[in-house]
């Protein structure tokens, strides 16, 4: 009888070992899906020169290849995270991933501006899809509390590795294969992910009850937030009151209110209105929106400060942003355990209070003279704070949401993140640029130099009020 309990009991803690070790892998598979996403944003950045001269790009029609993705990634975010809720997350994965590689094949083999400027809008449809679906993976298989958390932190941490590795990848790679070979690695990872995904990810469980896509919904939300956010990206090259700045903005705004009224009144809706009166996830959706619109320019105005100013080549600027990149995935990991030990209000507040001090730590490093060791202590500073606060806004967008709601919520909170990363921008970069434009010689260094400073100092306030808003609003998980 002993011996027959002893086997029963090693073949479940077998079992369970099994079990275990297919969500390790599934883990990593969503986190390099994460590194996928990341790795993206920066690596076609470095290689933007080349793109231009290759395909005769003028200077107004180049910064498309960049703006183009930003536009089309958060106007179908809200889609996105809804076809994961009723098409399935395991499959808008792969999906997304087929998307992603297949644009990335005709941007490599792009041969005039329009090619490649579709492939990108392609491809930032793809990264709408992408993102919600991976995160929503991430909170359907591991259960809400530790688990979760820990989760999120290697997900987290996976996005922060890739965003070095892009620079990093983008300077080499354009350097020795020229810059097809950006968009060309892309087909070999989605391809790796996907032959994976069949075979690591579990097959998205059976719906018993019928649901509607609410297309007047999808439609009204995708046109409005993509006509939104072509505003806010395009508006300081445009000029804020150009007819098509003014229309789209128009046109964005009755979408948007169009899309409410729908919403309101739709018997199985897109996006449930009554998802916001979940205090955490409404609280979740403002500190994205603000982490973004402060943390998320810090990477531009470095960039700038590093290859305008200070004269850094594409590599050395990748190279310089691995201090940050380490800081943000150690943060990320450590935000987790705080969010475990204490509270997820803790973690957020404790974060953004180490992300503000290493923000302002970086006013008075930020001149044309001052070396790369002095800005070093804000950029780690700020970086751990950053990852801390990447962890805990994606546990707070996540607590207490249903499973089939989990795409639409992270889609919910990934919308937000995007148009604060739009605003922020765009806001923020007309502030530190009001006095450069009439200004020639040396002067402009010191001018450009003293609009960052400004601009830190801007951030670092928006940073202060994600506290009150954490303090305010988000209940103690």
């Amino acid at each position: 009888m002993s011996t027959s309990n002893d086997a029963v009991s090693r073949g479940a803690m077998t079992s369970a070992g099994r079990s275990e070790t297919r969500r390790g892998v599934t883990l990593a598979l969503l986190a390099f899906a994460q590194l996928i996403i990341a790795l993206d944003l920066n690596i076609v950045f470095v290689a933007l020169p080349e793109i231009g001269t290759g395909l005769g790009f003028s200077n107004q029609t180049l910064q498309w290849v960049v703006s183009v993705y930003t536009v089309f990634t958060g106007g179908f975010l809200l889609f996105g995270g809804r076809a994961a809720d009723l098409i399935g997350q395991r499959r808008m994965f792969i999906f997304a991933l087929w998307l992603y590689a297949l644009s990335s094949l005709i941007g490599g083999l792009a041969w005039t501006p329009e090619v490649i400027i579709a492939a990108r809008a392609v491809q930032g449809i793809g990264g709408a899809f992408l993102f919600p679906a991976t995160l929503s993976l991430v909170n359907r298989l591991f259960a809400e509390g530790p688990e979760r958390n820990r989760a999120l932190a290697v997900w987290g941490g996976a996005g922060a590795s890739g965003l070095t590795i892009g620079s990093l990848a983008g300077g080499l790679l354009t350097g020795a294969f020229g810059w097809p070979s950006v968009f060309y690695v892309n087909v070999l990872l989605a391809g790796i992910a996907i032959l994976a995904a069949f075979f690591v990810i579990p097959r998205d469980p059976k719906r018993h009850e019928h649901r509607s896509f609410d297309l007047a919904g999808a439609l009204t939300v995708t046109a409005g937030a993509t006509l939104l956010v072509f505003a806010l990206v395009q508006g300081p090259e445009y000029g804020w009151l150009s007819p098509s700045i003014l229309w789209s903005a128009g046109l964005a705004i009755l979408f948007l209110v169009a899309f409410a009224i729908i919403e309101a009144n739709s018997s199985d809706p897109l996006m449930p209105l009554r998802l916001f009166r979940n205090r955490s996830l409404a609280a979740g959706m403002t500190i994205t929106f603000l982490y973004m619109a402060t943390f998320g320019t810090l990477p531009y105005f470095l960039t700038v400060l590093f290859q305008n100013v200070q004269g850094y080549s594409a590599l050395e600027t990748g190279i310089a942003f691995l201090v940050p990149s380490i800081a943000i995935a150690a943060g990320t990991q450590l935000g987790a355990r705080l969010s475990t030990r204490f509270s997820n209000r803790s973690s957020l507040i404790g974060g953004m209070v180490i992300g503000a001090i290493g923000t302002a730590l970086l006013v008075p490093a930020t001149t044309p003279e001052s070396a790369y060791l002095a800005l070093a202590p804000g950029l780690i500073v700020s970086g751990v704070g950053q990852g801390i606060v990447w962890t805990a806004m994606w546990i707070a967008a996540a607590a207490g949401v249903h499973h089939d709601e989990q795409g639409v919520a992270s889609g919910m909170a990934s919308t937000t993140l995007n148009v604060g990363n739009a605003i922020g921008l765009a806001v923020l970069i007309a502030i530190a640029n009001r006095h450069v434009g009439n200004l020639s010689g040396d002067v402009p260094r010191e001018a450009v130099t003293g609009g960052m400073q400004l601009a830190f100092w801007i951030a670092t306030a928006g940073i202060a009020l994600s506290i009150l808003v954490a303090l305010v609003s988000q209940r103690k998980t």
